[in-house]
């Protein structure tokens, strides 16, 4: 590949990985991300999977080597598996690898269709292995559901990464027995600080937040743990538990930003794309390709990385509502 073909930004840093939200819809209304009585946004607005497609199509042809599917939650989206399908054929010719972000819900009756599409690797969102916590947490969830599709898709051969937000007053002193669970059952597992999006509705995030640096010292009270250099093309910073055989990452937008090593950009369900999680530069990437077509794309995305931010700047504190950026996570894509 001429390096004319590749994204970089003014820091140096290739742009390689793109995070798309499939949809802003979810079964879930976990409290730490959106609230209960959720307004989604109306079809028209939404890219269609074909016009996604597109958008991919461009990334990989400018040197993208990983996409992540996220939502909302993406796989209650009809028709994704057309899309998953599309991009799962471009792997080894350009993609070396496509990934969801889930929350389980749906992984019983598709963990089979996610492999033969070509997905190998999966996150799934999940906070706390009791029933009532779970519920507590989702509102909507229904944790034996979850833990029946990740066991199916473990028996299909993906590879699985619990992710779970660290949360003040919920699920600190769990946190241990997730890792034993993790490790029981051959997962790694990510432990993320809550971050700063959207409106959430009653709940404030200051009473959520839990930072990760006491998170560590929690663990570090019963397990060694040994920074590695592993990357996964993520934010996450890696540590080895040798007494459970297993990797452990930490991503900490708030303690220790993620921002020097980014390689990524995220495009919402509605076709905005994003520089950077935190803050609200961005291209129109939908009215680029509707009104001027996919020719048009290459350049828009030469120009929106030219202007990628050196980093973000999430902060959360008592007296302040707590949203460093007005739109949800489950709009900007993972």
């Amino acid at each position: 590949m001429n390096i004319e073909k590749k994204l970089i930004d003014p820091f140096g840093r290739e742009v390689n990985y793109l995070r798309v939200s499939v949809t802003d819809r979810c079964d879930f209304r976990c409290t730490y991300c959106m609230s209960e009585n959720m307004q989604f946004l109306p079809k028209k607005d939404i890219l269609t999977l074909e016009e996604i497609e597109d958008i991919c199509n461009c990334f990989i042809n400018l040197g993208t080597k990983k996409i992540r599917l996220t939502g909302g939650e993406p796989l209650v989206r009809k028709g994704v598996f057309q899309l998953i399908s599309s991009l799962g054929k471009k792997i080894g010719n350009g993609l070396e690898e496509i990934t969801i972000t889930t929350n389980g819900s749906q992984l019983e009756k598709t963990a089979s269709e996610l492999y033969d599409c070509g997905v190998r690797r999966i996150n799934v969102s999940l906070d706390h292995l009791n029933e009532k916590k779970f519920r507590e947490i989702t509102r909507w969830g229904d944790l034996s559901k979850v833990l029946s599709g990740i066991k199916k898709a473990k028996k299909c051969g993906i590879k699985i990464k619990i992710n779970t937000v660290a949360l003040q007053n919920f699920n600190q002193d769990h946190l241990l027995d997730m890792i034993e669970w993790c490790s029981d059952e051959g997962h790694d597992m990510t432990i993320i600080e809550v971050m700063p999006m959207g409106d959430i509705g009653s709940e404030n995030r200051f009473y959520q937040y839990l930072p990760l640096s006491k998170v560590r010292k929690i663990i570090e009270n019963k397990y060694k743990l040994i920074d590695i250099p592993k990357k996964t093309g993520g934010p996450a910073r890696y540590v080895r538990i040798p007494e459970k055989n297993m990797d452990l990452g930490f991503i900490t937008p708030l303690t220790h930003n993620f921002c020097e090593s980014c390689n990524r950009v995220r495009l919402t369900c509605t076709g905005i794309l994003y520089m950077c999680l935190g803050q609200n530069d961005n291209a129109d990437l939908k009215t680029i390709l509707r009104e001027k077509g996919s020719l048009a794309l290459e350049k828009e995305l030469y120009s929106a990385i030219a202007r990628k931010p050196k980093g973000h700047d999430f902060e959360i504190s008592r007296k302040s509502e707590n949203i460093s950026v007005n739109r949800h996570m489950s709009m900007t894509g993972g």
